[in-house]
């Protein structure tokens, strides 16, 4: 429970508490508005003051870091964890906290009497309602600022809405979570609904994105994908075969060079053979084609013509005809020494030539069987890249099956998940009842008509619903709101966790018709005593009930002293601000 609340502000209203019903009254001004009343009384902001002291943000927005209010430290002493608690905190440095008591219990030790806002919450969360320190820290789970949120609803949060939310913004699966394991059923079930609607909002995101052609053609269709992918692995597998295969030869340009030497050489001594072939050749028709004229056919020659050659003349063909033989002879033995030459010449290079083509045909089978260095790590480098690009191909194909298959796993997460969730029910029945007939007793406390809690299980996680005759009203409303609230407060209350109070801010009972009010007074002062909790209640007094049920005094639960807005002090805080 809370035993006060005070600050170093010197017109700040301490407030002093006791158990079970304590009403901080806020007199009203004749002729002030109602927005008049409920700014300056500072009843809304008492609540927002016990958020600030339990780990509320204290970001720029927050009331406590006005001007008048920034250098102001609060402070509140509270029962937690069996033990007194001091927690003093600032809108100047609302990180950190100075707290004072015994801290032996405390999963997070105080440093110098210090601890950070993050690690305070995680206490709380730990003290009050069990949660593991990675627990509070980690999500979709239980969070303390979010269970505590049910037992002092914000209207600046629109805490006043919906009984099984504590605000506007409260997101449905932070809403299912914390009310079951408030109401003390297996709270893992809606936090993986929770998991699943998050993959649901990627997967919808994924694909308004492909269908807007920002990830259409990147991704495309899996057919397609699997085609490419299976063409993209055989080429891979090959690639790494003949790296796994490379030799490696370290002369291996050398090697070319030589080669290339070998063949050039080798071109040349062919170029040459046959030049001296066509040479040869000519040699023979020179041989053939030399024959030694006979002197008797120039006799012949001048017999046609009527002439005889003299004795002396025809002795002079003689020694002619033997030195035409003899030169004749001479150029024969010219022309066979010069033809074994030449084909000498010929043999020379057939035998060189079949020796270079042999050492270039041995050099050829090394190339083709090694490679160099350079060519090893370029394969290595594209191997490097098709392995890349294979696996961007595998990952758009899962890509692919994921968007095209999503919706099928989903709803099938979701069909698993409601069996899940009507086992549970089932199991824990007990618990169920009680919720059930918690509630039932609380409006039945209100109302004529009981009005009934029902828990459903739906595709969509776990459904709580409140329901009391007349409920169009916006009191009937309310008074959902005070039941809903008091049926979590007393089943936590049994099971020994809760933060020991409930504060319900005058907002709860607009709308409300004045024997609702007193009875919900009566109601919140008998269940808190019969509990040992504190309930914490802000009105004007113009809202009190002018009757109450015979034996309840009103004003012996009345907290002093009183707010008032009729003067610029009267307020909870002394001052006013905006």
């Amino acid at each position: 429970m809370i035993r006060q609340i005070t600050s170093d502000l010197p017109q700040f209203k301490s407030l002093a508490f006791r158990e079970g019903l304590n009403v901080v009254l806020a007199d009203t001004s004749p002729g002030a508005t109602e927005r008049q009343t409920r700014n300056g009384a500072g009843k809304s902001s008492l609540v927002e003051l016990i958020h600030f002291l339990l780990g509320a943000k204290g970001d720029k927005a927050s009331s406590f870091r006005t001007s008048k209010l920034v250098d102001a430290t609060f402070r509140m002493t509270f029962d937690l964890g069996g033990s007194l608690v001091d927690v003093r905190r600032s809108g100047k440095k609302p990180a950190r906290l100075q707290v004072q008591g015994d801290t032996t219990r405390w999963p997070i030790q105080p440093v110098d009497g210090a601890i950070s806002n993050e690690n305070w919450k995680a206490v709380l969360g730990a003290l009050m309602f069990g949660l593991g320190v990675e627990e509070e820290r980690a999500g979709p789970t239980p969070g303390f600022r979010s269970l505590f949120s049910y037992f002092a609803r914000r209207q600046s949060t629109g805490g006043f809405g919906t009984p099984a939310k504590w605000g506007e913004v409260q997101q449905p699966g932070d809403q299912q979570v914390a009310v079951t394991y408030l109401l003390g059923l297996d709270w893992t079930i809606p936090a993986k609904w929770q998991a699943v609607r998050e993959r649901e909002r990627s997967l919808r995101e994924v694909k308004k994105a492909a269908g807007e052609g920002a990830f259409g053609a990147v991704i495309g269709k899996a057919a397609d994908l699997r085609a490419e992918l299976t063409v993209s692995e055989e080429r891979l597998r090959k690639l790494q075969q003949s790296v796994n295969s490379f030799q490696v030869h370290e002369q291996y340009h050398e090697l070319e060079k030589e080669a290339s030497k070998l063949t050039a050489r080798l071109s040349e001594l062919a170029d040459e053979n046959t030049l001296d072939r066509e040479y040869l050749a000519s040699l023979q028709t020179t041989v053939q084609s030399e024959a030694v004229p006979s002197p008797n056919d120039l006799q012949a020659v001048y017999a046609q013509a009527g002439l005889l050659l003299p004795a002396a003349i025809v002795r002079r063909f003689d020694e002619v005809e033997r030195f035409h033989d003899s030169v004749v002879q001479n150029r024969r033995s010219y022309l066979a020494a010069e033809r074994i030459a030449v084909e000498g010449r010929i043999a020379q290079r057939d035998d060189e030539k079949a020796r270079l083509d042999a050492r270039r045909a041995e050099i050829m089978r090394i190339l083709h069987t090694h490679k160099a260095l350079e060519h090893f790590v370029q394969l290595q480098a594209e191997t490097s890249r098709l392995a890349a690009a294979t696996e961007g191909l595998r990952q758009r194909y899962n890509s692919a099956e994921v968007l095209e298959s999503g919706k099928i796993m989903m709803d099938q997460e979701r069909a698993r998940l409601f069996e899940r969730l009507k086992q549970d029910y089932r199991e824990q029945s007990e618990v169920y009842r009680r919720a059930v007939i918690v509630f039932e007793e609380l409006s039945s406390s209100l109302y004529e008509q009981a009005g009934h809690l029902t828990i459903s299980e739906t595709a969509n996680g776990p459904e709580f619903a409140v329901k009391i005759h007349g409920q169009a009203s916006k009191g009937i409303q309310n008074m959902q709101i005070f039941c809903f609230d008091f049926t979590l407060a007393r089943l936590c209350a049994e099971r020994g966790k809760g933060p020991g109070f409930l504060v319900h801010d005058s907002h709860l009972f607009d709308g409300v018709d004045e024997r609702q009010v007193a009875n919900a007074l009566v109601v919140g002062a008998r269940t808190a005593k019969e509990l040992g909790f504190q309930y914490i209640v802000t009105m004007n007094s113009d809202a009190v009930p002018s009757v109450f049920p015979e034996g309840f005094d009103f004003a012996a639960h009345v907290v002093e002293p009183r707010l008032t807005d009729a003067t610029e002090d009267g307020g909870l805080f002394g001052v006013r601000f905006a």
